[in-house]
């Protein structure tokens, strides 16, 4: 049972959803690309995905169902087994006496239907509906670890009673390969990737641990285990970390991957005693996940501008500034996959190597067998590269190697920890950089935060006299309206005030539970001009170097998020947040 081309053009052309030309057009690039032509006709945005499968619905005579809003009862949810709703895009959403209802992607998979008509009694109805529906039903799965487990969680607290507390090492190995631990340590990691989490911390406490993600930059509490699961998550984890089961005292680094059909990850681990057990924090890191643009970063305009000059240099030396989690590391990777082409060796040194790239080289280093980022560096230049990357500048050695690297053909890229782009010239000079080599060398500075991005709904405003005279406090509000004025971005008008602009707040709702969905970056971006070669060999101070690139018409990272507040993307709130300290 399914919707034939000729069918849906007829359909199409009948209701003047498209015309002739253009369904002929998609219908070619259907046949060339060896696409479905439903989904070329939504990828052009020729018609939207509900609307097609409305008329699909209405074509094969059955409902349509929007899911997108409905919050579905657990009870129905599980008569269809998770794995088979991920896997086939089917949930149940609905049951009356005797009939089932459930919605699908695909009209023409009868053999899950049969599937479940051979689990359950009840009679199944099938129901039409959009991708995004689906996502919203399968996402109420997670919403509860503790009710989905609390089964079994309560199971191994009474095992662990009537054993007693896990000692031996051949007792944790024998408690973490139990089933009930590997489903809630699997579960634990499902939920952080759902929920696009970044870091997962697992706090034990006296009576308690607490489970906590951190999404979009804030930790959020995922839920709360008996003290007795502890040990058994902790040996879980370091058995599938390759770390030593039988040591409680001193830290311990380890590494995993998970895999599934959607996703692959590496999960870096950190184990670390506390005063109530073994504290762990895991890094999620994406392997199938691809380099952001610059644009996609936020980037833009003339600080857009700057970093692509920047790039166009065969030597010299690009840094990357701001606090740890600042997102420096990805801006490198996204550089990295600009300037990865067939013609260039790059190599690179870092802790860790977070992403995998082809065609580079890339090191990890090893400090406890001597090979660290001064070591690997040294030993990167007798490589022949073009282009040299190294995780973080460090120390002293680091510093004058990657300008000699600088001075002697390579680009060089690499982060600091300062707060802002000038900063980064005193932190130079301070591990014993002679200030003519870095003015030799240095071409861009590039300091950035990451702010939350606002959801599509949100809640307009206008900023009151006394929000205005707190926000004068941090910034220009002269300079940033003028800023605004010279980029088109509000009109031109002189009557045109701060308090004409609409600002943007977080509007709670069912897609977004903050108001907030992933995250965008504020930059600023500090070019070496001839003046700044300057004044960094009389070693001018940070703020006399970033009055005077403002002067050269260089944005700061609190215009910059101002920018982004007037476009929506952002809130006020969310820039102050990050940019004061």
């Amino acid at each position: 049972m399914r919707v034939e081309p000729q069918q849906l053009k007829a359909f199409l052309l009948d209701s003047s959803l498209l015309t002739k030309d253009q369904f002929e057009k998609a219908q070619k690039k259907a046949f060339k690309t060896k696409q479905k032509i439903r989904d070329v006709l939504i990828s052009e945005n020729l018609i939207s995905e509900e609307e097609l499968i409305k008329l699909e619905a209405y074509i094969l005579g059955i409902p349509f169902v929007n899911l997108e809003k409905e919050i579905i009862h657990s009870e129905i949810l599980k008569i269809i087994p998770e794995p088979i709703a991920r896997s086939h895009n089917i949930v149940a959403f609905r049951k009356k006496d005797n009939d089932l209802e459930v919605a699908m992607l695909d009209p023409e998979d009868l053999r899950t239907i049969e599937f479940i008509k051979k689990t359950t009694p009840l009679k199944i109805l099938p129901r039409l509906t959009t991708t995004e529906s689906i996502k919203n039903v399968l996402r109420q799965y997670q919403k509860s670890l503790k009710v989905e487990f609390g089964e079994i969680i309560e199971k191994e607290t009474k095992d662990i009673k009537e054993k007693g507390e896990v000692k031996e090492k051949e007792q944790l190995k024998k408690v973490a390969a139990e089933m009930p631990i590997v489903r809630i340590v699997d579960t634990l990691l499902k939920h952080a990737i759902l929920q696009r989490a970044s870091d997962i911390h697992i706090e034990p406490l006296k009576k308690e641990v607490i489970i906590r993600y951190r999404i979009d930059g804030i930790l959020h509490d995922a839920m709360t285990l008996p003290k007795t699961a502890s040990s058994g998550i902790v040996a879980r984890i370091k058995v599938l970390s390759n770390l030593k089961l039988d040591e409680h005292r001193l830290p311990q680094d380890g590494r995993f991957k998970v895999e599934a059909k959607d996703y692959k990850y590496s999960i870096r681990v950190s184990i670390l005693p506390v005063f109530d057990g073994e504290k762990i924090v895991m890094r999620l890191l994406s392997e199938t996940a691809k380099a952001f643009t610059l644009e996609e970063l936020g980037l833009r305009n003339k600080t857009l501008e700057r970093v692509q000059d920047s790039l166009k240099k065969p030597t010299g030396m690009i840094l990357v500034a701001g606090p740890t989690g600042c997102g420096k590391t990805t801006t490198l990777y996204s550089i990295l996959e600009i300037l990865n082409v067939p013609g260039v060796n790059i190599s690179t040194v870092e802790d860790p190597v977070e992403y995998r790239m082809p065609r580079i080289n890339q090191t990890q280093i090893r400090p406890k067998i001597g090979l660290t980022f001064a070591s690997g560096l040294r030993s990167l230049v007798r490589q022949d590269p073009d282009i040299i990357m190294v995780g973080e500048i460090r120390d002293t050695e680091t510093t004058n190697l990657a300008i000699n690297a600088a001075l002697t053909g390579h680009l060089v890229l690499s982060t600091l920890h300062t707060t802002d782009a000038a900063g980064a010239i005193p932190r130079l000079i301070d591990m014993k950089a002679e200030p003519f080599l870095i003015s030799s060398t240095l071409s861009v500075v590039i300091a950035q935060r990451l702010v939350r991005r606002l959801c599509e709904e949100k809640e307009k405003y206008y900023l009151k006299d006394s929000e205005l005279k707190n926000l004068n406090k941090y910034c220009d509000l002269d300079k940033i309206l003028k800023i605004l004025k010279d980029e088109k971005i509000i009109k031109q008008s002189s009557k045109v005030s701060f308090k004409d602009i609409p600002f943007y707040r977080p509007k709670l709702s069912k897609k977004c539970s903050d108001g907030y969905k992933s995250r965008i970056g504020i930059y600023e971006v500090l070019s070496i001009t001839e003046t700044i070669k300057e004044m960094i060999i009389k070693k001018a101070t940070s703020n006399q170097i970033t009055a005077q690139a403002q002067k050269e018409g260089m944005r700061t990272m609190i215009e910059d998020g101002f920018i982004k507040a007037v476009q929506g993307l952002t809130s006020i709130e969310e820039v102050l947040r990050v940019i004061i300290e």
